[in-house]
């Protein structure tokens, strides 16, 4: 055990521990240690999976102890993952729009005559009457959601990039090795 108490050190001086609380914590480790083992508990018992990571043992114990700053889940993971989500798809969702409006599609048309037999049926949609006088219009049916989308899809990256750049200035700064 001398030597996870040794590497429990190497990892508080690298965290900056003052070397006196440094040394008291070693020796409080070093008396824990040596109780539990007069007791017929093994270290691995006494410690847990600790035992195994002396490093992240020796960081948990000086951030609990308020000696250096709380280790962040932040830390393990550089970027918020629903902030990423976030961002993702509202890029999604903005070629979309784009794509959409670029290729007019679904397109509608609409037929009108300008006088027509009351006996007469209406014609099929898919067939446009020639000697009726009548006018074709074609549009596309989706733009204006379309345009809704893209607007949308704008504000949402413009609000991930601000909070993209509050999320990197509320991070606190590493500590010195």
């Amino acid at each position: 055990m001398n030597d996870f108490i040794e590497q429990c050190r190497q990892e508080w001086r690298r965290l900056g521990v003052a070397d006196s609380l440094a040394e008291e914590m070693a020796t409080d480790l070093a008396s824990d240690l040596s109780d539990a083992e007069a007791e017929g508990v093994s270290a691995e018992e006494f410690l847990g999976s600790s035992a195994f990571d002396p490093r992240s043992f020796a960081a948990s114990w000086a951030s609990e102890r308020g000696i250096i700053p709380r280790a962040s889940k932040a830390t393990a993971h550089p970027k918020p993952i629903v902030l990423t989500a976030f961002t993702a798809v509202a890029a999604i969702a903005l070629i979309v729009a784009a794509l959409l409006l670029v290729t007019g599609e679904p397109k509608v048309s609409v037929v009108t005559s300008k006088t027509r037999p009351p006996h007469l049926e209406s014609p099929p949609s898919s067939i446009v009457p020639s000697g009726l006088g009548g006018h074709v219009l074609s549009t596309s049916a989706a733009t204006p959601v379309e345009w809704i989308l893209l607007v949308l899809a704008i504000a949402a990256l413009g609000f991930a990039a601000w909070l993209w750049s509050r999320w990197g200035r509320s991070q606190r700064p590493a500590t010195a090795a």
